[in-house]
């Protein structure tokens, strides 16, 4: 009777923390050790590591080609991202490698490729995976195998200006049951920006006018919607990760949220850059019209993994401040001026004097023979008004105004 004398055979990354997968991203080193542990001595042929990376879609649609015929049509598609082979143990001369009786550990290390790779995902039709294979061949035995996967997030700043942009958005629509108008719906919606991360609250501004004889219910929703592409054909599967119910709106009545909070969940990031497979958000802002159709405005989000820092922030608030021309979304003006900067502080004082002595030795008799730009020159250096927050020119207050007709 012949035993297997591999007692233990597993991959373990390196990682600062044990009892979590380790996450990686392009550019990175992914590194760890085989370990084997034999009961007696043992020959070994060869030890190889394999680490790949793919997308892969696949699903299968039926359909019917008469009265009792039918078919069945197969949608799959794959994309590479990650393909790298490591030889751990074999012998020069190609003669078997005998292994004492105990534990052996062969350490590996490979860098991720720099470009950008995709974000590791499960999905009802496909999947984004990364792992790492180690095959150990021995004399008389079955190819032994082990597979270990590892996760890739690829970092998504939304400290940029395109996904620090607010989105705004205005739909209406007519409500109508049958062959009766009901009357007219609108909602005007805008959020602060693009670019957010799982866990913060979205504050949502938006006007809700129903017009309609009939009350109407304004919500809130983020969705996610999953593509998958493969031979020309698409497949989406949409669903809702988070909710916002408001008040009813009476009829002919106006209801407005002054930053009403909706807080994202713990999704994963938004996944644009794959040929095949496509993970997108968006915020709908709706309205339930009793007997009708609903009314939503769609304002698309970027789920980030790179949070919004202090100045991202000041610029968010201060572009969307001029997003919108509406009464209940201007920011707040402050009631005290900030005074402008000293003379001395925009212009050196050797500038000063130059600029100073120059006009004053310069013949004006010739003035009009000069170009126009020549006159913009001659106030580029000069000093601003003494500023003063008192009225240098009163209106007295019997003057009473003049008459034009008068």
């Amino acid at each position: 009777m012949i035993f297997d004398k591999l007692k233990k055979f597993l991959i373990v990354f390196d990682s600062p923390e044990v009892d979590s997968p380790p996450v990686f991203s392009s550019g990175d080193v992914v590194s760890g050790r085989v370990v084997l542990e034999l009961s007696a001595e043992s020959s070994v042929e060869s030890l190889k590591l394999h680490a790949e990376g793919f997308a892969k879609v696949h699903w299968t649609e039926s359909r019917s080609a008469g009265s009792s015929t039918a078919y069945t049509q197969n949608y799959s598609d794959e994309v590479e991202y990650l393909n790298r082979r490591e030889v751990l143990l074999q012998a020069d001369n190609g003669e078997l490698t005998t292994l004492p009786a105990g534990r052996h550990e062969y350490p590996f290390s490979f860098q991720l490729p720099e470009e950008t790779l995709v974000t590791s995902f499960e999905g009802k039709h496909g999947s984004i995976r990364y792992w790492v294979k180690v095959k150990l061949h021995r004399p008389w035995c079955t190819v032994k195998k082990i597979k270990k996967e590892f996760t890739v997030i690829e970092p998504i700043d939304i400290n940029t200006p395109s996904l620090l942009a607010p989105q705004a958005g205005t739909k209406e629509k007519m409500a109508r049951a049958w062959y009766r108008n009901f009357g007219q719906v609108s909602i005007t919606a805008k959020i602060d920006r693009k670019g957010y991360t799982p866990g913060e609250v979205i504050p949502v501004f938006a006007e809700f006018d129903n017009s309609t004889s009939r009350s109407v219910v304004p919500k809130a929703y983020i969705t996610q919607t999953q593509t998958f592409i493969a031979r020309g054909t698409m497949k989406q599967k949409r669903s809702v990760v988070a909710t916002l119910c408001g008040d009813a709106v009476g009829a002919r009545r106006r209801e407005t949220w002054h930053g009403r909070a909706i807080k994202i969940p713990p999704v994963g990031p938004s996944i644009l850059q794959c040929r095949i497979i496509k993970v997108e958000y968006m915020l709908r802002v709706c309205v339930d019209v009793p007997g009708t159709s609903k009314l939503c405005l769609e304002l698309p989000l970027v789920m980030g993994t790179i949070p919004l820092h202090p100045f991202g922030s000041r610029t968010s608030s201060v572009s969307s401040q001029y997003s919108l021309n509406l009464e209940w979304l201007r920011m707040a003006i402050p009631e005290q001026p900030e005074p402008p900067p000293e003379y001395s502080s925009v212009v050196t004082e050797e500038e000063s004097v130059q600029n100073s002595a120059a006009r004053q030795e310069e013949d004006l008799s010739g003035v009009l023979e000069r170009p126009f730009m020549a006159y913009v020159q001659e106030f580029r250096f000069r000093p601003p008004p003494v500023y003063s927050e008192v009225d240098p020119n009163p209106q007295p207050f019997n003057m009473r105004p003049r008459c034009m007709t008068c």
